[in-house]
C-alpha cells in the first residue's frame, strides 16, 4: 500500500515515515507540509492512502480532503487529529475520509 503523509509538523512526518517504513506492506511514497500541497503530491506520488492532519496553517486537512475527493481516482484519506470535540470529527467525516483517528 502506497502512503502519502500530510502534516505541517516535520517531526510528525518523520516519525510517521519511520514507523510506517518498517512495515513490509506499506511504502511511504511522499510527504506534504500543508494541505495546499496535497493535490500536487497525490498526482505525483499516486498514493493509495493519505494520512491527513486536520490542523494546518494555509489549507487545513478538511479542505484538502475535499480537494482530493475531486480527483478522478482519489486515494482513501485517514484523518489524524488530536481534537476531541465532536464538531471537528463530524466535519472531518463530511468530505468522505476513510477514517478519523
Amino acid at each position: 500500500m502506497r502512503v502519502l503523509i500530510v502534516d505541517d509538523d516535520a517531526l510528525v512526518r518523520a516519525g510517521l515515515s519511520m514507523i510506517l517504513g518498517g512495515t513490509p506492506d506499506l511504502k511511504v511514497v511522499g510527504e506534504a507540509a500543508d494541505g495546499s500541497e496535497v493535490v500536487q503530491a497525490a498526482a505525483a506520488c499516486r498514493p493509495d492512502v493519505v494520512l491527513m492532519d486536520i490542523r494546518m496553517p494555509r489549507l487545513d486537512g478538511l479542505a484538502a480532503t475535499e480537494a482530493l475527493r475531486g480527483l478522478p481516482r482519489p486515494p482513501e484519506v485517514l484523518v489524524l487529529t488530536t481534537f476531541d470535540a465532536d464538531e471537528h470529527v463530524l466535519r472531518a467525516l463530511a468530505p468522505g475520509p476513510a477514517a478519523s483517528c
